[in-house]
Parts: C-alpha cells; structure tokens; sequence
C-alpha cells in the first residue's frame, strides 16, 4: 500500500511589484562582496518603499552571484512576505521593528564583515580615534546586546543602542555589523565605513594605546562632514 503524499504548501506568487526598487537594493548588494563585508549568502541589504508600509529585502539563502531583483522580497512592516518568490531573510523581523521604531530611517544592512565583527565578539566599542571616525559616525560605534536570530530581538537591540547616539552603526554582540541610513546606499557606505575603520583602529592598537579626539574636535569635524563636505 503506497503511503499518502502530504498536500504540498502552495507555491509563492511573484506578482512583480516594485520591480525598480527591488534591481536597485539587488545591485547595492555587489558593494558588500566588492568590499569584503561578507561571505557565501551571509548579510542583506533592505530599503523602505516610499510613501507605503513596506520594505523590501534580500531572499534568505541567496547568493549574491545569483542575485537579481526577484531574489529581493516586498514585505510589510511586521516582517510578513507579499510579493516574491523568495522566503525572506531571516534578519527580516529585525528590519521590521527598526523600520517601525525609526520613521526616519530608509535603508538598513547587515554584514559580518571580519575587523568590525571582532569587536563585537569582545564586545567593545570602536573608539572615535580617526577623524573619518568623527566624520562619518560622530563619535565611537557603540555595541548592542547579544540577541538571538529569529524575532525582533535584534531590531530592539539596534533601536535602543542607537538612541541618544549619531552613529549609522551598532555592532551586535557577538553578531556582526548593522547599520541604517536615509537611503539603502547610505546604510552601505556606513557599512563600508564600518569595516575600514573597524581594521585601522585595530593596527593602531598593535602599536600602542591610539590618541583620543577632543569631543570639540569631533563635533566639528561632524557638522563640516555631514552639512559641508561634497557636492
């Protein structure tokens, strides 16, 4: 007697919405790997939609030579897929809840990129020693508490360690590397930035103690960065 073979879930639907967005936030996704921020399928970028309750993010799993639009998700803002094929990534929720909490943010990415990410394992601030430092993140990039994958834990930690600081930054203990911006390309430069100098800080230190910047100096040099600097 042959066995009962077990309805099959119903298949995804990809209806193809927000097509533009989705090739955008799928090419940001080659900064990550040109830059050495991760490795095989690991970290994600997601972007909020304007004008709508939704975000879209990169598939759980997918690697990035494969990466095309329809390997990015549409979801709303409690995590819930609604358009696309592939299941979400598995930061989604934490995406979510920060997209929630923090209306000013549009994009948001997550790495594991390897200088940074040791810092997190000793759980340990990046002190502001470098005046990229003070350009790009106004002072030091703070540590969040350690958090489980799965729910809206991570988020949770990225809001409240964020709060009260000017840093795009946080490094999740004994995680990785999650930053935000007002755009997706934004939180991928804040990444980059991370990573670069999450190594300087770290060669510093095999030669000794790095020097401090005065907080006036740091101030200043934020405020010539963030309202001076570039075209």
């Amino acid at each position: 007697m042959s066995a009962t073979v077990p309805a099959s879930t119903p298949a995804r639907t990809e209806r193809g919405t927000h097509r533009a967005q989705r090739e955008h936030v799928a090419a940001l996704h080659a900064y990550l790997t040109r830059y050495d921020l991760v490795t095989w399928t690991s970290g994600n970028v997601s972007e909020r939609v304007p004008g709508e309750d939704l975000f879209v993010i990169k598939g759980s799993g997918v690697e990035y030579d494969e990466l095309t639009w329809e390997g990015v998700t549409v979801c709303d803002l409690d995590g819930n897929a609604v358009d696309g094929v592939k299941k979400p990534s598995s930061d989604t929720d934490a995406h979510a809840y920060v997209y929630r909490h923090l209306p000013e943010v549009t994009g948001q990415v997550h790495t594991h990129s390897p200088y940074a990410t040791a810092w997190a394992a000793r759980a340990e601030e990046i002190p502001c020693v470098l005046t990229a430092m003070a350009d790009e993140f106004g002072g030091p990039i703070p540590v969040g508490p350690f958090a489980l994958i799965g729910d809206d834990s991570i988020g949770r930690g990225i809001v409240e360690t964020l709060a009260g600081t000017r840093s795009p930054a946080v490094l999740m203990r004994n995680h990785g590397v999650f930053t935000v911006g007002p755009s997706a390309k934004a939180a991928v430069k804040a990444a980059v930035m991370t990573e670069d100098v999450a190594r300087t800080v770290h060669l510093s230190r095999q030669l000794g103690d790095p020097l401090p910047i005065a907080q006036a100096d740091v101030d200043s040099l934020y405020a010539r960065y963030q309202n001076v600097y570039g075209q």
